[in-house]
């Protein structure tokens, strides 16, 4: 099949093009995000190949549609950025990658976590100036403390273990579908106000859906335990970013980690280093000493971009054989 590929880089090229190799697909590489005003570019392509940030609303599935694409083959497990119902209504299927390596996301929160506990930024850029005083660097032992974990699918589910059986913290979990295997690891399912209010630290490793959008809002905060520290490596709108400043502020919040922001796609995976940033909310989370952001890595390990890409090949096969992607997402 053709298939365009938006939003590509070095990596992205190196991995799918070895995944495709024997598959007899021509992918062509596009460095510009899938929006209306790069939607054009597709034409002629069967299918096209999307990331978390592209854009795939009504307007821009209604053009890749007359361009011939009859495939959006999204190489991450999230799919918020796509109008399912349209998608449908097309006869565009839409395929995912619903899970790659839980284990890179999971340790990505647990280094935002332990860098910001012990104040590792902090104390990094220090002893490159030459200051060796450690007032101000207090952390705080993680063993035997209760961490909230919010979401048990696989990225939860190693973070359960990463925590209670490697660290030796007690870990309360919510989820609307309990995993027994987390219980045998010694998580105890509660209801998410029950965790907020007793967890010195919570990461979030939940699917953005309405139910789930800004779950961490003002009111939340109030619930919260005074100073935890609060780490997010799932999606950006699960959290209400100015409800989380004013916690940051007053000192209700300890920390924030974050890997993802609710508006991240004007900002995340380019360089901007030589302009000034436009966001003045993500400016001003920039201010705080206790707030640690990444920008969208979690995923970015050699084992997690290696499967990302032997799924995505895995639904164009399936497509090309069957007329529906291996991993499909409903409308």
């Amino acid at each position: 099949m053709q298939v365009t590929v938006f939003s590509t880089e070095p990596y992205d090229r190196r991995f799918l093009t070895e995944a495709a190799a024997a598959g007899g697909h021509a992918l062509r590489f596009l460095e510009p995000r899938l929006s209306a005003e790069t939607a054009a570019l597709a034409a002629g392509s069967e299918a096209v190949c999307a990331f978390v940030n592209d854009t795939l609303d009504a307007a821009v599935l209604e053009q890749l549609r007359e361009g011939g694409v009859r495939l959006v083959a999204l190489r991450c497990a999230g799919f918020n950025n796509v109008d399912l119902v349209e998608a449908a209504r097309l006869g565009i299927a839409v395929g995912r990658v619903p899970a790659y390596s839980p284990h890179a996301v999971a340790e990505h929160a647990l280094a935002l976590l332990l860098a910001l506990n012990r104040r590792i930024h902090r104390a990094h850029n220090r002893v490159r100036e030459g200051n060796f005083a450690l007032e101000g660097l207090l952390g705080f032992d993680l063993h035997g403390k209760t961490v909230g974990v919010v979401g048990t699918g696989q990225i939860g589910k190693v973070m359960v273990r990463i925590l209670a059986q490697g660290l030796g913290c007690e870990v309360l979990a919510h989820d609307p579908f309990p995993d027994p295997d987390c219980v045998a690891m010694g998580a105890r399912y509660v209801p998410v106000d029950e965790l907020l209010a007793a967890s010195s630290v919570v990461t979030l490793h939940c699917p953005l859906t309405p139910a789930t959008r800004h779950m961490i809002d003002a009111a939340a905060m109030v619930g919260m335990r005074w100073g935890a520290v609060l780490i997010n490596t799932s999606r950006g709108a699960l959290i209400d970013t100015p409800a989380v400043i004013e916690a940051l502020k007053t000192g209700q919040l300890g920390a924030l980690g974050i890997d993802v922001y609710e508006e991240e796609a004007q900002l995340f995976f380019r360089d901007l280093s030589d302009r000034a940033i436009a966001d003045d909310v993500f400016a001003r989370l920039l201010t705080f000493p206790n707030v640690l952001i990444t920008g969208h890595q979690g995923f970015f390990t050699a084992e997690a971009l290696r499967a990302i890409a032997e799924t995505t090949v895995a639904n164009l096969d399936h497509f090309a054989r069957t007329g529906v992607p291996l991993h499909a997402v409903a409308g």
